[in-house]
């Protein structure tokens, strides 16, 4: 095993590990928005370790004393706090997707142009956009929103671009680690594969950021 694939399977063994303990936590402290239920753990997964301060900090809800009621822990958190958490939201069906398709463009043997790469970000992109917008439009409509359609064209609005921000940071670590810095791409079953995944999902969602600040800032999206 090279330096490499050791340093692959411990970052992604630390990953499940911190998704599990955070959706071991959200059993007992669930969520007030149930799509943040799947987001936290998920996010997890990209976030090996830090995921769970950043859960506890920023977005784990805890009972009122006497009451059966529960809150976001730092339900006034300030404004970029309350962004990144937004970002989460996006992260997590993007991350959702693109695990979803990197496999089955994978197994079906796919190409665009003669290109597995290109495959790869065509697939993930679909699956990424249509996940992305299912975790916008359930709060919307879990919100009041009563016309499915207009429910539709709002989690457009405030996903897309929130999207794309974040499938291109991914997508340029992926074309940079797979055309120049690895010997070859890797295949899909492999840790390293999966490795450079994670480390993808990172930059997307500081590629995400920004977007998701002006988003907010717009009231195009709710800061979370």
């Amino acid at each position: 095993m090279t330096t490499l694939q050791a340093i692959a399977w411990i970052c992604i063994g630390l990953g499940i590990l911190t998704a599990f303990a955070i959706a071991w936590d959200i059993r007992a402290n669930p969520q007030p928005m149930s799509v943040m239920n799947v987001t936290w753990p998920i996010t997890g997964l990209y976030f090996p370790v830090i995921g769970v301060p950043m859960y506890w900090l920023m977005g784990r809800a805890h009972a009122h004393h006497g009451h059966g009621a529960s809150h976001h822990h730092g339900a006034d958190k300030p404004f970029w706090q309350s962004v990144l958490v937004s970002v989460t939201h996006c992260g997590g069906g993007c991350t959702l997707g693109d695990s979803i398709a990197a496999p089955l463009v994978s197994s079906f043997g796919l190409t665009v142009a003669g290109s597995v790469l290109l495959a790869h970000f065509a697939g993930e992109f679909v699956a990424a956009y249509l996940f992305g917008i299912l975790f916008q439009f359930l709060p919307i409509m879990a919100m009041g929103e009563r016309n499915p359609v207009r429910g539709l064209i709002n989690a457009i609005k405030a996903d897309t671009l929130s999207l794309i921000s974040f499938e291109v940071g991914m997508f340029g670590w992926i074309a940079l680690s797979f055309l120049l810095l690895l010997p070859a791409e890797p295949e899909v079953g492999s840790a390293v594969f999966w490795f450079m995944m994670q480390i993808a999902m990172v930059i997307g969602f500081a590629t995400a950021y920004p977007a998701n600040w002006m988003l907010v800032k717009a009231g195009i999206k709710h800061g979370m």
